[in-house]
C-alpha cells in the first residue's frame, strides 16, 4: 500500500534534530521525498545518511533560515533535484530565554529573526511554486508558550506571532489550493527542552517530571507525537482544514 505522501516533496526546516527530525521521519517512513536545511552540519549529516540507507530520496543542505538568498537556493535545489516542493514546514527554532529585565536585545532578536523572519522567507520562496501548481500544504511549529511563558518574552511573541501569520497565509493562499495551519507544541523532550533544564538549574528528568505532573495524559510528549499532527495537517485530503491552530499538548491549553 503506498503511503499517504507518495509523490509529495516535504520540506522541514531545522530537519536534523528533535521535533524536525521526528517529521522528516515520518514523511520519509509515508513515501515522501523529503528536504531539510539545518546550521548543524554534523546533525544534518548523520539523518541525511540514516534515510538515505532507507532508500528514501533526500536533499539536505547546511543553511540559514534567516538568510534570503540561502532560502531561496535551497528551495530552488529542492524543486531541480526533487521535482516540486508541496509541503513546508516552518520548524528551525532557538530558544534564549531569560527574565524580561535580564533580557538583551541581542536575545530578543535572534529569537525573533529564526522564528519569525525565517519562516517569512521560506513561506515566500516555496509560495511561487506552490501557486503555480496549484497545491500546497505550509505548517507553521508554534508553542503552548504562545500563551505566555515565564522567560520567555522573545519566544512566547514569535511563537504567537507564527500563529497570526498562518491565520493570514490561509487568507491570502487558500484559493491557489494552499493550505496554512499550525502546532502548537507542549512539552517535548528534545535538545531544547534540555536545554531550558539546564537554565533553570535542574536534571532532565526532574524537568520532565515536573512538567507530566501537569499534563492531563501522564506522560510528556515525543517528536513523533507532533509529526502525527503535521501529517494530518499536511495530508492531501486535509484541503478544508485552513488557519487552524491545533495544540499538541496532552491536554487543553486555550
Amino acid at each position: 500500500m503506498a503511503g499517504r505522501f507518495e509523490g509529495k516533496v516535504a520540506f522541514v526546516t531545522g530537519g536534523s534534530r528533535g521535533i524536525g527530525k521526528g517529521i522528516v521521519e515520518l514523511f520519509a517512513a509515508e513515501g515522501a521525498k523529503v528536504a531539510f536545511i539545518d546550521l548543524d552540519e554534523q546533525a544534518l549529516a548523520q539523518t541525511t545518511a540514516e534515510l538515505r540507507e532507507k532508500g528514501v530520496e533526500v536533499y539536505s543542505k547546511v543553511a540559514s533560515v534567516t538568510d534570503a538568498e540561502q532560502v531561496e537556493t535551497a528551495v530552488k535545489e529542492i524543486v531541480d533535484t526533487l521535482g516540486s516542493v508541496d509541503i513546508l514546514v516552518n520548524n528551525a527554532g532557538v530558544i534564549r530565554d531569560n527574565m524580561l529585565f535580564k533580557m538583551t536585545e541581542n536575545d530578543w532578536d535572534t529569537v525573533m529573526n529564526v522564528h519569525l523572519k525565517g519562516s517569512f522567507l521560506a513561506t515566500k520562496a516555496v509560495q511561487k511554486y506552490m501557486v503555480d501548481q496549484k497545491y500546497g500544504r505550509i505548517i507553521n511549529i508554534s508553542s503552548t508558550s504562545a500563551l505566555g511563558n515565564r522567560g520567555q518574552a522573545n519566544y512566547s511573541t514569535a511563537k504567537a506571532g507564527l500563529q497570526g501569520f498562518t491565520k493570514t497565509l490561509a487568507i491570502e493562499l487558500g484559493k491557489f489550493g494552499i493550505t496554512a495551519n499550525s502546532i502548537a507544541p507542549g512539552f517535548i523532550e528534545t535538545d531544547m527542552t534540555k536545554e531550558t533544564a539546564r537554565r533553570i538549574g535542574i536534571s532532565f528528568d526532574d524537568l520532565i517530571n515536573a512538567s507530566v505532573a501537569a499534563i492531563p495524559v501522564a506522560r510528556s510528549g515525543k517528536p513523533e507525537d507532533i509529526a502525527n499532527a503535521v501529517a494530518f495537517f499536511a495530508d492531501e485530503k486535509s484541503g478544508f482544514v485552513n488557519g487552524q491552530v491545533i495544540y499538541v499538548a496532552g491536554g487543553p491549553k486555550n
